[in-house]
C-alpha cells in the first residue's frame, strides 16, 4: 500500500488514538486541534491523555516521523482522509450539541478538495453526516463522505480499534466505498458498509443504549438482591442467568457497580430519546435506563451513611477512604465519573474526613476535579469506612492484613467495584470488618454465621 495522508481533526482522547494507530499502520498523520498546549506536547512526542499504552505509541510514531499536530486547519488540504473526532456534547435541552462539528467542518471547508475522503466519528444523531456535507463542505468540493462511528473502549482503546469491525455508511455508493475501501486497507479488519451515513449514525447509539440498558438491568437486579430478605448473591444470579443461550447469543447481563460515568453512555441515550420526541414518538427506554444508572452513586452513599449513623459515628467524626475516581477500572478518564456525585452526597451531609486514593489518575486532572489525592495506605489509615469505587489493578494486592492494620476496628468495607470473592469476604468479615457490595449484602457465608 501507498502512504496515505491522513488529517485528524480533533486530537483529543478519540482522535489520539486513531491517529497513533493510524501512523502505526503506515499512514502519514496530521492531528489538527485548537488546544496549542495538546498540540506542542503530541508534536514533542508527548501525550497527557490517560489510555494505556499510548504514549508509548505517540512517542515512537513523532520519532518514527509519521506523526505530527499543528493549530492549523490549513493542513488537511493535504490529506487523502480527513477523519473529524470533535465533541459532541449533551446540550441544556438534552439532545446533541453540535456545535463543535459545525465549527470543525466550517474550518476545514475552505481546504477541502474534490475526491478527498471525509469520515465523521464524533457520536451525532441521524441525519447530522448528510447535513454537514450538503450545507457546509459539499458547496466547497466533491468530496465523498461518509459516517464511521467510534466504538472503542476506554482502557482498551488501541487494541479495539485493531480489532473491532468497522461500520461505514456514505452520503452515496462512491462515498460508503472510498470510506469502506480506506479502512480494509490500512486496518485488515472487518468492514461494514451500511446503505446511508443515518444507518451508521444508528448504530453507535444502538451499541450505547444497549450498554446502558444492559447496566440498568444489572443495577435493579443488584438493588432487589439487597432488599430480599435471602441471602442472594447478584453475581451468581448474573453468571447463572448467562448460561442460558437464545437464538444465536448466550444472555448477557453485565455487572452492576457504583454507577456509569465516561462521555458517551452518560449522553448517547438522551440522542435517541431526543430524536424520538423530533419524530413523535415518546420513547420511554433512554429515559428509564438513565434514571436507574444516575441514581447508584446515591444509593451507594445512602448504604455508607445509613451504617455510619447506625454504628454512632457522626458525619462531622467520621473518616471515610474512596478508593478510586475515575469512571472505569485501570483508566484514568474521569469525564462524568459516579464517584464525583458520590463525593458531593458526603460533603452535603458533613463528611468532611475523606480521603480520595486513585493511582490511575494524574494531579493536574485530580486539581481540575477540585481533588488532592492521597496514597492508598494514608488513605485507609483510621477509617471509619472504605467504599472501593474502581476495580482497578493497584487495590487488588490491598488484602485483609493490610486493611486490619490500618482500618478502624469494625470499620465498613463496602465494594462498589472490584467484587471480592466469597472467601475474600468471609476473611473480612472474621477480622471484624462489615463487608456490603451492590446486591452482595447478604451472602450466604455472612447469613449463616448470623443464624449459627
Amino acid at each position: 500500500m501507498g502512504m496515505k495522508n491522513v488529517a485528524v481533526v480533533g486530537f483529543g482522547y478519540i482522535g489520539s488514538v486513531i491517529g497513533a494507530v493510524l501512523a502505526s499502520r503506515g499512514c502519514r498523520v496530521r492531528g489538527v486541534d485548537l488546544n496549542a498546549q495538546l498540540v506542542a506536547d503530541i508534536s514533542a512526542g508527548r501525550c497527557p491523555l490517560p489510555e494505556p499504552g499510548l504514549a508509548e505509541l505517540v512517542e515512537t510514531q513523532v520519532a518514527a516521523g509519521r506523526l505530527s499536530a499543528t493549530t492549523d486547519m490549513a493542513a488537511v488540504a493535504g490529506a487523502d482522509m480527513i477523519v473529524i473526532t470533535v465533541g459532541t456534547p449533551l446540550s441544556d435541552s438534552f439532545d446533541a450539541d453540535l456545535g463543535h462539528i459545525r465549527a470543525a467542518c466550517g474550518a476545514i471547508a475552505p481546504h477541502v478538495h474534490d475526491g478527498q475522503v471525509i469520515v465523521i466519528k464524533s457520536t451525532v444523531p441521524p441525519g447530522v453526516t448528510r447535513l454537514m456535507a450538503d450545507e457546509i463542505l459539499r458547496p466547497q468540493a466533491r468530496v465523498l463522505m461518509a459516517f464511521s462511528p467510534e466504538r472503542l473502549a476506554e482502557g482498551n482503546a488501541i487494541a479495539e480499534f485493531n480489532r473491532l469491525p468497522i461500520v461505514v455508511g456514505g452520503i452515496d455508493a462512491a462515498s460508503t466505498a472510498a470510506a469502506g475501501a480506506f479502512w480494509r486497507e490500512v486496518m485488515g479488519v472487518e468492514v461494514i458498509e451500511v446503505t446511508s451515513p443515518e444507518a451508521a449514525e444508528l448504530v453507535k447509539l444502538a451499541d450505547n443504549q444497549w450498554i446502558d440498558l444492559n447496566i440498568a438491568l444489572a443495577h435493579e437486579l443488584a438493588l432487589l438482591a439487597d432488599a430480599l430478605p435471602w441471602p442472594i448473591d447478584v453475581l451468581e444470579v448474573i453468571r447463572g442467568a448467562n448460561s442460558l443461550k437464545k437464538g444465536q447469543h448466550y444472555v448477557n447481563i453485565l455487572t452492576p457497580s457504583n454507577g456509569v460515568g465516561g462521555y458517551c453512555l452518560t449522553k448517547d441515550p438522551w440522542f435517541i430519546d431526543a430524536l424520538g420526541k423530533r419524530h413523535g414518538l415518546e420513547l420511554k427506554l433512554s429515559a428509564a435506563g438513565r434514571s436507574v444508572n444516575d441514581a447508584m452513586p446515591a444509593y451507594v452513599f445512602d448504604q455508607v451513611d445509613l451504617f455510619l449513623k447506625a454504628r454512632g459515628t457522626a458525619p462531622a467524626d467520621a473518616r471515610i477512604a474512596v478508593l478510586g475516581y475515575s469512571f472505569k477500572t485501570n483508566s484514568g478518564d474521569c469525564r462524568f465519573t459516579p464517584v464525583a456525585p458520590f463525593l458531593s452526597a458526603l460533603t452535603a451531609a458533613g463528611y468532611a474526613g475523606v480521603a480520595v486514593c486513585d493511582p490511575t489518575v494524574s494531579a493536574t486532572e485530580a486539581a481540575q476535579h477540585g481533588l488532592s489525592l492521597t496514597g492508598w495506605q494514608e488513605a485507609l489509615d483510621g477509617a471509619d469506612a472504605v467504599v472501593i469505587m474502581a476495580g482497578h489493578d493497584a487495590f487488588r494486592p490491598i488484602d485483609v492484613a493490610a486493611f486490619k492494620s490500618r482500618l478502624a476496628p469494625g470499620a465498613l468495607i463496602y465494594d462498589g467495584r472490584i467484587y471480592y470473592d466469597h472467601d475474600t469476604i468471609a476473611a473480612l468479615e472474621a477480622a471484624g470488618f462489615v463487608y456490603r457490595g451492590v446486591g452482595r449484602s447478604a451472602l450466604p457465608e455472612a447469613a449463616q454465621r448470623q443464624h449459627a
